[in-house]
C-alpha cells in the first residue's frame, strides 16, 4: 500500500528520512515495513511538494493520550 507524509523537511537531498510522532494521511496509521511512502515538503514551511518516494524500513504508532477525546493517528 502507498501512504502520503506532507511535512517540513529540512534538507529534501538527504539520503534517509527519519520521522517522528508524524501525522499520517489516507490511513496511515497501518503504515508498515515494505509500504511506498510518498515525502511532500509543506509548502506552508517553505517546501517544494512533492520532493521523494520511498519504502518505509520500520515503523510504530505513536501511544494514543487517554487526556484526548480526538487524536490524529502518528507514526514514527
Amino acid at each position: 500500500m502507498a501512504y502520503a507524509i506532507k511535512t517540513e523537511i529540512e534538507d529534501p537531498q538527504a539520503e534517509t528520512f527519519v520521522f517522528a510522532g508524524q501525522k499520517t494521511m489516507y490511513v496511515g496509521k497501518h503504515i508498515a515495513e515494505g509500504d511506498v511512502v510518498f515525502l511532500f515538503a509543506s509548502e506552508n514551511e517553505g517546501g517544494q511538494g512533492l520532493i521523494a518516494r520511498g519504502v518505509v524500513t520500520s515503523s510504530e504508532p505513536t501511544p494514543r493520550r487517554p487526556d484526548l477525546e480526538r487524536q490524529t493517528p502518528r507514526v514514527s
